[in-house]
C-alpha cells in the first residue's frame, strides 16, 4: 500500500534551533511560497497549516498558495465556537473551487482554555466537543447539499443551504484528531481521516482500534493518519547529533516554563505527549528511532522520526501496518528539511503523489435574483 507524505507550513515561526530566537528566520508570504513550492515539486500530498493566535490565518495562507502550486493540497482548520456552520460551509466550498479541488479540512476543538476564551469560547472540554459534533453535522450536511434546519444545544439553523457546490464531491474530507473519549466518538460518527500524534506503535495501536471499533458500530469506517516531525540525515549518527543540536539552545528554565504552560491545557492529547518525557533530557527516545525533544519546548505534536532514509523508512512502515494511510511530517528548517525528506526519505517509500487536478465543467449562471439562482447553463473551462 502506497503512503502519502504531507508538509508542514510553519506559520508560527521558523529557525534552526527550538525554544530560542538564535538562529531564527523571517516567515514572511515569500518563505511560505518556498516552502509551499518544494513541498509541491517533491512530491507532498499536502500541507498543514497550523491554526491559533500564534498563527497567520490558515485560511488566507492556502488562498494565497494556490496560483503559486499546482498539485499541494491544503489541511486547513475549522474553529466551531468561532465561526457559525454555514458560514464556514461556504468558506469550504469556495476554497475548494477556487483550488480545483485541492481543500482539505481538519476540525480543531482547541484545548487551551485562556486561548479559547481570547476568541470568545467558555465551553469546557466535553461541551466543546458536544458544540463540536453539532456544528460539524450542519457543515457536512450542506456542504453535501442539503437544505438543513437544525436545533441543537449550541448550534441552530433554518434553512441553511449552499448555492455554489464544492469541486470534491459529495464533500471535501474532514479530518481531525483528538485522545479523549469524546473526540473518539466525534471521529466514529463524522470524520474522514482520524489523525494522531506521534506515540510510540503500541500506544497508536491502542487508539486505531478504539476508534474503529467505535466507528464499526456506526456502520462507518475511518481512515488514520498520524503528525510527526522528522531528523533525516545520510547516517544515523549525523541524525542524531542534528536532534541534540536542535535543542541545544533549550535550557532548564526555558523546559520547565513550556511545560508549565502546557499543564493549563485541557488536552488529553497534550497530556499524553509530556507523559512521553516528564520533561526530562536523559530519557528522549520513548521508543526506537522515535524522539521525544521536541515536546520539552512545543506544544502539540512533540516527538520526532530520527535517522537515515531506511531507517525513518522502517519505522514508517511500521506505522502503516497499523493502519496509518497518510504521514503529516514536519523539520527545522521547513524548507531545508523537506528537500532532506524527498532526497533521502522517498526514495524509500512507495509514495502516493497526488495528480495535477484538470480542467473541469463548472455552471455558469447571471447575477443572483432576490438572492437565488439564476437559470443554469453548463461550459467548460480550462
Amino acid at each position: 500500500m502506497s503512503v502519502s507524505i504531507f508538509w508542514f507550513l510553519p506559520t508560527h515561526g521558523d529557525g534552526h534551533y527550538l525554544g530560542t530566537a538564535e538562529g531564527a528566520r523571517p516567515v514572511d508570504h515569500a518563505y511560505l511560497q518556498q516552502v509551499a513550492q518544494a513541498a509541491d515539486r517533491l512530491g507532498f500530498g499536502g500541507v498543514l497549516i497550523p491554526t491559533g493566535r500564534s498563527c497567520e490565518d490558515a485560511w488566507l495562507v492556502a488562498a494565497s498558495l494556490i496560483p503559486v502550486t499546482q498539485r499541494l493540497r491544503f489541511l486547513v482548520a475549522l474553529r466551531p465556537g468561532v465561526i457559525s456552520p454555514t458560514q464556514a460551509a461556504r468558506q469550504a466550498a469556495t476554497l475548494d473551487r477556487l483550488s480545483n479541488g485541492r481543500a482539505l479540512f481538519n476540525l480543531v476543538t482547541g484545548g487551551d482554555p485562556e486561548e479559547l476564551a481570547g476568541d470568545g469560547v467558555f465551553l469546557d472540554h466535553r461541551e466543546r466537543y458536544a458544540e463540536s459534533a453539532e456544528f460539524t453535522r450542519v457543515w457536512r450536511r450542506v456542504l453535501e447539499g442539503e437544505t438543513v434546519d437544525y436545533e441543537g444545544k449550541h448550534v441552530k439553523v433554518r434553512g441553511a443551504r449552499l448555492m455554489f457546490k464544492p469541486v470534491q464531491q459529495p464533500r471535501p474530507p474532514l479530518w481531525f484528531g483528538g485522545s479523549s473519549e469524546p473526540a473518539q466518538e466525534l471521529a466514529a460518527e463524522q470524520v474522514d481521516v482520524y489523525l494522531t500524534w506521534g506515540e510510540p506503535p503500541a500506544q497508536v495501536k491502542e487508539k486505531i482500534d478504539q476508534v474503529r471499533a467505535k466507528a464499526a458500530a456506526q456502520g462507518r469506517t475511518v481512515r488514520f493518519g498520524i503528525r510527526l516531525h522528522v531528523i533525516v540525515r545520510e547516517t544515523n549518527e549525523e541524525a542524531w547529533q542534528a536532534a541534540d543540536k536542535l535543542i541545544a539552545n533549550v535550557d532548564d528554565a526555558t523546559i520547565a516554563k513550556a511545560q508549565a504552560a502546557f499543564q493549563r491545557a485541557d488536552s488529553v492529547g497534550q497530556r499524553r505527549m509530556a507523559a512521553l518525557h516528564g520533561g526530562r533530557r536523559d530519557k528522549l527516545e520513548i521508543s526506537p528511532n522515535l524522539w521525544a525533544g521536541v515536546g520539552l519546548v512545543r506544544s502539540g505534536a512533540g516527538t520526532a522520526l530520527v535517522g537515515d532514509g531506511p531507517t525513518v523508512a522502517a519505522r514508517i512502515k511500521e506505522y502503516e501496518a497499523l493502519g496509518i494511510e497518510t504521514f503529516i511530517l514536519s523539520g527545522y528548517p521547513h524548507l531545508e528539511e523537506a528537500y532532506r525528506v524527498g532526497e533521502l526519505l522517498f526514495p524509500h517509500l512507495d509514495l502516493q503523489v497526488p495528480l495535477v487536478p484538470q480542467p473541469r465543467v463548472v455552471q455558469a449562471h447571471g447575477e443572483a435574483v432576490a438572492n437565488d439562482f439564476t437559470p443554469e447553463k453548463k461550459v467548460a473551462r480550462g
